[in-house]
């Protein structure tokens, strides 16, 4: 164990664990309606508690346990079993290396709930996410970063898919799975009105922005440069990204805003994900530049071309931020296209197969979408019997 490697994970575990407690949990409940912004936090809260026990029970091991097959881990470590206070992953402990990649089970299907938000089903949201995250993201989660078929030494080679932090295994599955339910779900019945509290969206932002050093800068596993170099990249796309966004919202429509700004910087945050441990600050200052601009156009197009009402634009910034990135490896030379494009494919196709199946079977269960007074009247009070505000004491 190296104790240096240790306690920065320690940190990183608590950063990454910040980005959706409270951090997109803000982000998120500043863009809906007042009525709804209890909902959010609380479908936030609900997922982080159930991924948790689910990771420890199934998840971990299905991810990273020790069976030999390329597909998944099998079951040999549910409940960390055979997992003590001595047992070793590299230079870490095992179990804090099963607590940070806990952190990322939490935030994966939790960045899905700004694509259903102010119309969905409490008991559809934890069910299926229950069920996502075990079927969908824990076996791509083994795909690429636990030894499996599409690693170094699988089916593209010795040299299999470059993924450092997630750009295809939360970014681009969160995003996709979020574009299927919002198909599937349709649209809500008032689509135009505008955040409630774009300060709160930018307090989110910030949190997502300093939990992201742990996310990218703890995916080195270690306290050393390369660590060093994962933060500082993560931080010049984002800026980057940032003021892209902003440049291109003036232009198009004569006016920057504060939500497109902080938007812009989750625009950037995703897209340096997969690239954070292979490229430098020039590349990310490329990387952030394009994806400003690009996740504002794929915004356009899911919303105004394709007219889906992914409320919060999952896909646009997370799924297309993601698989730029992801692309954008092979680009700078540090991977090869048939690795990057064909990992980005199958698990492209996966996840909306398996999401798509899913939220069918779930909604045989319980209902997918609550009806229309629900709606009309706000999630907070009909589904949690509470406000957010309370304007008269």
């Amino acid at each position: 164990m190296n104790g240096a490697d240790t306690a920065w994970i320690i940190v990183a575990t608590a950063l990454v664990l910040m980005m959706t407690l409270p951090g997109l949990a803000l982000f998120y409940g500043g863009l809906v309606r007042a009525r709804n912004v209890l909902s959010v936090f609380m479908h936030c809260y609900a997922i982080a508690c159930l991924m948790s026990v689910l990771w420890l029970v199934f998840g971990y091991s299905i991810a990273f346990g020790g069976g030999t097959s390329g597909y998944w881990g099998g079951l040999d470590k549910m409940f960390l079993s055979g997992v003590t206070t001595d047992s070793l992953l590299g230079t870490l402990p095992e179990v804090l290396f099963f607590a940070f990649q806990m952190t990322f089970a939490i935030i994966t299907p939790a960045l899905i709930v700004g694509a259903y938000v102010e119309r969905i089903g409490f008991g559809f949201v934890l069910l299926f996410s229950a069920l996502w995250m075990l079927i969908c993201y824990a076996p791509v989660v083994h795909w690429v970063w636990g030894g499996g078929f599409l690693a170094d030494g699988g089916i593209f080679g010795d040299s299999g898919v470059r993924d450092f932090a997630g750009g295809i295994v939360v970014h681009e599955t969160a995003g996709i799975a979020a574009l299927v339910i919002a198909v599937l779900l349709g649209a809500r019945k008032n689509s135009t009105t505008p955040p409630h509290a774009p300060w709160m969206v930018m307090v989110g932002a910030a949190l997502l922005w300093v939990g992201w050093f742990g996310f990218n800068g703890g995916s080195q596993l270690a306290a050393d440069g390369g660590a060093a170099m994962a933060l500082t990249v993560t931080h010049i796309s984002a800026a980057t990204a940032s003021l892209t966004w902003a440049l291109w919202e003036k232009f198009k429509y004569g006016k920057a805003s504060l939500v497109g700004l902080v938007t812009g910087t989750i625009a950037g945050l995703a897209s340096i994900t997969p690239a954070s441990g292979f490229v430098g600050p020039v590349e990310a200052l490329i990387i952030g530049a394009v994806a400003g601009v690009l996740c504002q156009e794929a915004v356009n197009v899911i919303r105004n071309m394709l007219k889906i009402d992914d409320t919060l634009d999952v896909f646009a910034v997370h799924g297309v931020g993601g698989i730029f990135g992801t692309i954008m490896i092979a680009v700078f030379g540090q991977a090869s296209f048939a690795a990057q494009l064909g990992s980005l494919a199958i698990v492209g196709v996966f996840t909306l197969v398996v999401t798509f199946v899913l939220v069918k079977l779930v909604g045989m269960i319980t209902p997918l979408r609550v009806d229309e007074d629900t709606e009309t009247t706000g999630l907070d009070l009909t589904v949690h019997g509470e406000r957010a505000y309370d304007v008269s004491s």
